[in-house]
């Protein structure tokens, strides 16, 4: 079933509210889980009829809305970013700068300009009195010091807490200065689902940066991303456009005329939801009806919506029939080679539902998944857009499926039990369970190596090298220490989650 909305209808069921500072949380907005163990078939029809998280007893770590609202703000080029709060919350935030630079030259910048993270250091002292009169010297002093295009100023767990004016504070210093000053509400303690960090900084730039659009631009489409390598300048150049990647790598400028490009695609639906509604409702900006392009079903899919949007259909049609060509004699001979091997991935929630369609496409039976969180609907409340329910229709269910919201222990516990051929990754620190017990991993960081026709034999080359050279994780998980315990081995994977087994 498809949801098509009319203007009124998107009106009525749109929680975009740019007039507001902060953004509505994605439990709240889209009904986002971080608890979950069962199939991805039943999920996805839960999903569809109302879904209810399960509450864990114990929590081993959580993610935090700060570093994804800095995630994307850091690696805008001229700008720069303030964290209002102790100095411990902007320790990670370095981080991204690191991918910054690292990244750079797989978007053509050979020289990557310094990342510019500052922090007003909030004391003990300033919890009591008010950080807001340190909030504006800081801001001047950054300007002073980096003359930034914009600054971006990322609330804290602290600074929320004892009610600071942040908003008041931005706009005094933006009137001062003559640059955007903005204000991103981002405390870690409001929402369970930590990918709210990305709304927070999108909702701030869509109010605070992007304009209305001077003219239209049918050379332009935005891509709302990471950080991966640039895939879409070549897709794109058939269709007389060229991409504006949003936000790494970006400028304050062009990220003030993304109102003007001809429609809105994304490598992560994840990431890019909220905002790809955004840019539709409030600026016009058509985003593309289909989910990313993982396995050939879905690329097919994507670039026929692509080209609808566009008006250029028949480019499509060509450029399908021209890969398909080229690549599928490839993806099939990999078939051969992976045929009867097993996976489970671990990943955030629409990313990991990508990597499950690419081992679909090439045959791995996909065992399981621990997905960092899910949401039911995207903001565009458009099921096209949906990648889980996309993957179970186009490859079939996936059992073992945990929402598992970065608890770790659930992982060990599952691959434990599991014992996959491959575990696949995408974040830093889970390969390393899979190493533990002797399972070989593969993490890749660039979330469009996978992606189209391509994208798969270049995927499928990886696993195979993975799974042919394994020597090492298999002595290594001869001699590694586990620390969980035995007792927590033998329990099921959500024993922890409310009406988890056995209890």
């Amino acid at each position: 079933m498809s949801l098509n909305f009319s203007e009124m209808e998107w009106c009525q069921v749109s929680k975009i509210n740019l007039a507001l500072p902060e953004v509505q949380i994605r439990e709240i907005r889209i009904n986002s889980i971080t608890g979950y163990q069962g199939d991805a078939e039943k999920l996805v029809e839960a999903s569809r009829q109302g879904l209810r998280d399960k509450e864990r007893s114990f929590s081993q770590c959580l993610g935090c809305a700060t570093s994804k609202a800095a995630c994307m703000t850091v690696l805008i080029q001229d700008a720069a970013v303030i964290s209002h709060g102790p100095v411990g919350c902007s320790s990670c935030l370095h981080d991204f700068a690191f991918t910054y630079r690292v990244n750079a030259p797989l978007r053509g910048l050979d020289r990557p300009t310094p990342r510019r993270i500052y922090s007003t250091n909030l004391k003990e002292k300033d919890t009591v009195y008010g950080g807001n009169i340190k909030l504006a010297n800081t801001i001047r002093e950054v300007y002073e010091r980096t003359q930034a295009n914009a600054i971006f100023v990322l609330t804290t767990c602290a600074a929320g807490i004892i009610g600071d004016d942040v908003e008041s504070v931005c706009q005094e210093a933006e009137d001062e200065l003559g640059i955007p000053v903005i204000a991103i509400f981002c405390e870690g303690f409001k929402s369970k689902v930590w990918t709210t960090g990305f709304d927070a900084a999108y909702h701030a730039i869509a109010r605070k940066l992007i304009q209305k659009p001077r003219q239209r631009r049918k050379d332009l489409i935005n891509v709302i991303n990471f950080w991966g390598s640039d895939i879409f300048s070549e897709w794109f150049e058939p269709f007389g456009a060229k991409p504006n990647y949003i936000t790494p790598y970006s400028t304050v400028n062009t990220l003030r005329y993304a109102s003007e490009a001809a429609a809105t695609i994304q490598a992560c639906s994840t990431l890019g939801s909220y905002l790809g509604a955004v840019l539709e409702q409030e600026f016009g900006v058509p985003e593309i009806p289909a989910a990313p392009p993982y396995g050939i079903a879905q690329t097919d899919r994507w670039f026929r919506a692509l080209g609808k949007v566009l008006g250029k259909e028949e480019i499509a049609k060509k450029m399908i029939a021209e890969k398909k060509k080229k690549y599928l004699p490839q993806i099939e001979a990999l078939r051969e080679e992976l045929k009867g091997k097993t996976a489970y991935v671990t990943a955030g929630a629409a990313h990991g539902h990508a990597l499950l369609s690419v081992l679909g496409e090439l045959g791995i039976k996909a065992c399981g998944a621990a997905i960092f969180h899910h949401d039911p609907i995207y903001d565009s409340r458009r099921e096209e857009n949906d990648q889980l329910a996309q993957r179970v229709s186009d490859y079939g269910n996936v059992v073992n499926f945990n929402v598992c919201n970065k608890q770790e222990f659930e992982l060990v516990n599952a691959l434990n039990r599991i014992r996959p051929d491959i575990l696949i990754a995408r974040h830093g620190g889970m390969t390393l369970w899979g190493a533990k017990l002797g399972i070989p991993s593969l993490l890749i960081g660039d979330e469009h190596f996978a992606m189209g026709y391509e994208g798969l034999v270049q995927y499928g080359e990886r696993l195979l090298e993975a799974l042919e050279n394994d020597e090492f994780v298999k002595n290594l998980g001869k001699h590694a220490i586990n620390p969980y315990t035995k007792w927590w081995l033998e329990q099921a994977p959500d024993y922890f989650l409310k009406g988890g087994a056995d209890r």
